[in-house]
C-alpha cells in the first residue's frame, strides 16, 4: 500500500512521462489483447452449449442472451480478462524490474536522486489501471457475440430474439461495476508484480522465484477483490 501512495504523489507531482504510460499500456494491455477475447469467446461459447439445451427444453430459450450477457458482463470478462493479462504481463512487469534490481540498475537510478518506486510503478499502475477496463470491455462484446453464435448453431435460436434478450436484461449499472472491477483489478496486477519485482534480492533464480510468486499473490489479490465488491454492489 505504500508503495501506492508513493506512486500517487509521483503521478500528481507531473513528472510522469506519457510516453512511458503508452509503452506500458501496449505491453500489458494491447499484447495481452488476443489470448483475452479468445478466452470471452470460448468462456461464452462454453456457458451457450451448456444452457441452450436446458433453456430449450424448460420453454426459455428466449433467456440465453440475456443469462449469457449477465454471466459475462457481470464475472467472467472481468476476472478471465484480468488473470490473463496478469498471467502474461503481471508476470512480465515483475520480471523485468526484478532483472533490474538484481543488476543494479535501480541502485543507479537512486544515485541520480529520481524515486524508483515512483518511476517504475507509476506508468505501469497507471497504463493498467486505463487500459485493463478496455480490453474488458472488448471482451464483453466479443463473448456476447461468441454466445450467438453458438446459440444459434447449437439449437438454431434465431439473432434477433438472442439480442432482444440482451437488451432487456442488460443494465447500465452491471456495466458500470464491472469497468470498476477491471480498474482496480488492473491497478492490483500492476502494483503487486511491480512490488514482487522491487523486493527481489540475489540472482536469476531469485528473478524466477519473484515472478511466480508475482503471478500467485496478484491471482489471490483479484480474487479478493472480486469478492468484495460483489459483496458491496450485489448482496
Amino acid at each position: 500500500m505504500t508503495n501506492l501512495w508513493i506512486s500517487v504523489r509521483y503521478l500528481l507531482s507531473g513528472r510522469t512521462r506519457v510516453c512511458h504510460v503508452l509503452n506500458q499500456a501496449a505491453s500489458i494491455s494491447y499484447d495481452s489483447l488476443t489470448i483475452s477475447l479468445v478466452i470471452a469467446f470460448v468462456s461464452a461459447a462454453v456457458i451457450a452449449i451448456q444452457v441452450s439445451k436446458q433453456f430449450l427444453m424448460s420453454g426459455a430459450e428466449a433467456y440465453i442472451g440475456g443469462s449469457i450477457a449477465i454471466v459475462m458482463i457481470r464475472e467472467i470478462a472481468p476476472g478471465f480478462v484480468a488473470l490473463a493479462i496478469g498471467a502474461r504481463a503481471g508476470t512480465a512487469i515483475s520480471a523485468e524490474i526484478a532483472n533490474m534490481q538484481v543488476t543494479s540498475q535501480v541502485d543507479a537510478i537512486k544515485t541520480l536522486k529520481v524515486d524508483p518506486i515512483g518511476y517504475y510503478f507509476t506508468p505501469r499502475i497507471v497504463a493498467a489501471a486505463i487500459t485493463v477496463p478496455m480490453v474488458v470491455m472488448i471482451a464483453e462484446l466479443v463473448g456476447i457475440a461468441g454466445g450467438l453464435l453458438v446459440s444459434h448453431a447449437t439449437i438454431g435460436l434465431h439473432p434477433a430474439r438472442y439480442t432482444h434478450s440482451v437488451w432487456l436484461w442488460l443494465n447500465s449499472r452491471d456495466i458500470y461495476i464491472s469497468l470498476f472491477k477491471a480498474f482496480i483489478f488492473g491497478m492490483l496486477i500492476a502494483l503487486v508484480c511491480a512490488t514482487q519485482g522491487y523486493e527481489t534480492k540475489g540472482g536469476a533464480k531469485d528473478v524466477g522465484e519473484s515472478t511466480t510468486k508475482a503471478a500467485i499473490l496478484s491471482t489471490i489479490y483479484m480474487l479478493s477483490a472480486d469478492f468484495i465488491i460483489n459483496l458491496i454492489f450485489y448482496l
